[in-house]
Order: structure tokens, then sequence, then C-alpha cells
């Protein structure tokens, strides 16, 4: 599937800590076809945090349902998921 723009986008998770966080948007995005490059993740307190880069080059769905797959994932594991194209994601956090 051919992206337009960047292929790498951010994954951001928020949520309660519990067993199965990370497997749960690895196994999305692998199902997808979409490549982890780097991650990122911290527990706070009770309280789990996740920063995943990803390359969309190779992912078989359009960047709308990989981002409804995810959205969907966490609400079935009861945390927030977010998915931005990487150059949104720069331009909204830059100083």
């Amino acid at each position: 599937m051919q992206v337009k723009g960047s292929t790498r986008i951010v994954v951001t998770v928020v949520g309660k800590d519990k067993v199965g966080i990370i497997a749960g948007v690895a196994n999305v995005l692998s199902e997808l076809n979409a490549n982890i490059l780097d991650i990122s993740q911290t527990i706070l307190q009770d309280f789990f945090t996740m920063i995943m880069i990803a390359d969309i080059a190779k992912c078989n769905v359009d960047f709308n349902t990989l981002k409804t797959r995810l959205e969907d994932k966490g609400q079935d594991i009861g945390v927030k998921i977010s998915a931005q194209h990487e150059d949104v994601f720069q331009f909204m956090h830059r100083i």
C-alpha cells in the first residue's frame, strides 16, 4: 500500500497498568504489517505510559483503519491508544 508523506507514526498508550498492554498493541501492529522501530514505556505508580514509533510503509490497511483498530484495542484492554503521523506529532509538540 502506498503511503503519502512520512511512513512513520507515533503511537501513545496511557492507562491503568495491567498484564498484556504491550502485547495487545504489538499484536495489532503486527497483524497490519506495521513495523515497530522504537518503544519506550514506564509505569508511574499504577499508571502505564508508552510511546512507540512504527513504520507503516508496508502496512496492509490505510492509516485511518490502523488508527481505529488501535483505538478499539485500547477499549478492549482498558487503555487510551492514539496514533498520529510522525510529522503531525512533531509539529504539535515543538517549542
